[in-house]
């Protein structure tokens, strides 16, 4: 192969790279996203614990890191494109970092007041914590952070995947057979010379010729 089928194929790597990656990653962003509006059925939610209620805060810290967490799942999972699915996977790191350090810049940014758990007890106040933003963002950013590293190595599988579409083009085509008509050329018989009429003489004798 030549440097330039090389090089253009680096790009180009097969969809499972980062599909269980991307995949859990937009577990995490769905989860990210809807669980202040759902965590007060089950009395688990920040205030205010009501179900479904929108506030700036909630908006900035946790449906906005949320959602960017489901795109860039997303574009792991689904792209064969190395730049892309590099792309997808920052997103997530910087979604997962923002779940980690939006609650403090939430009073210096203007965000809106982000509540506090509803715990009566320690221990539901550190999974709280943690499964709203800490320890969810932390995971985030690990499997980003995870698949980013994949992504950077180029493998002996994908050098290969790359040149699938270039070994296929220099492969020599199947030639379509034609159906030809070929005029079988006439057979001439050799001529032969035309048989030698014998008079009635050379019948019934040789022709003797007179002596001198």
């Amino acid at each position: 192969m030549s440097d330039f089928d090389t090089r253009g194929g680096r790009l180009h790597m097969p969809r499972s790279r980062g599909a269980a990656s991307g995949f859990l990653l937009i577990l995490l962003g769905v989860w990210g996203a809807l669980i202040p509006f759902v965590g007060p059925y089950f009395d688990f939610a920040f205030t205010p614990d009501q179900e479904w209620t929108w506030t700036s805060a909630r908006g900035w810290l946790e449906v906005l890191p949320g959602a960017v967490t489901v795109l860039g799942g997303f574009l792991l999972m689904t792209s064969a494109n190395r730049a892309t699915a590099m792309f997808g996977g920052w997103l997530t790191v910087l979604a997962g970092a923002w779940f980690v350090i939006g609650r403090a810049l939430a009073g210096p940014l203007g965000l809106g007041n982000p509540g506090t758990p509803v715990a009566a007890g320690e221990t539901k106040r550190v999974w709280l914590e943690l499964t709203y933003f800490y320890g969810l963002g932390a995971l985030i950013v690990f499997l980003g952070a995870l698949a980013l590293g994949r992504l950077s190595v180029r493998s002996v599988r994908d050098v290969e995947f790359a040149q699938r579409p270039v070994a296929a083009a220099a492969q020599p085509q199947p030639v379509a057979e034609t159906a030809t008509t070929t005029e079988e050329a006439p057979t001439t018989a050799t001529a032969q010379p035309e048989p030698r009429h014998r008079s009635w003489r050379d019948m019934f004798g040789r022709r003797h010729t007179p002596a001198h």
